[in-house]
């Protein structure tokens, strides 16, 4: 072989070479345009389905806001009549408590002026609290 056959036989070697190289990226590029164009796809779809469930979220935020606008103004009447009951109870206590007091008082000692006039008549005590005078009475 001659010099010009080796480098005739060297170069069908690289042609060779280079032709399996080309088409093997053929294969690579092909099957790349392939998953991207399903990635495309992809990604269209979760878009037309996310776009819809963004919006009802929004929806959903908005109505919980109102939702909270309105139990806080409950809430805050709710204060309020707390105090307002609050004061009427202590003006109550307060009109009505000592005068009450005063009467009840009045009542238990003409009850016991009336019971120690009786001479004792009148006067009923529990059987437990009898046996007890009757016991300091014998010491």
């Amino acid at each position: 072989m001659s010099g010009g056959e080796v480098a005739g036989v060297a170069g069908l070697v690289v042609a060779v070479f280079w032709a399996i190289l080309v088409s093997f990226l053929a294969v690579v590029l092909a099957r790349l345009a392939g998953t991207l164009r399903r990635t495309t796809e992809l990604v269209a779809g979760i878009t037309e389905q996310a776009v819809p469930l963004l919006g009802e979220a929004s929806d959903a935020l908005r109505s919980a806001h109102t939702q909270l606008d309105r139990v806080d103004t409950i809430t805050a009447d709710v204060a309020e009549v707390t105090a307002n009951a609050s004061a009427l109870s202590s003006t109550v206590a307060s009109t009505f408590g000592g005068p009450l007091v005063k009467v009840a008082a009045f009542g238990y000692g003409v009850r016991r002026a009336v019971g120690l006039q009786a001479g004792g008549a009148g006067k009923v005590l529990p059987a437990a609290r009898r046996a007890r005078r009757r016991n300091r009475s014998k010491d």
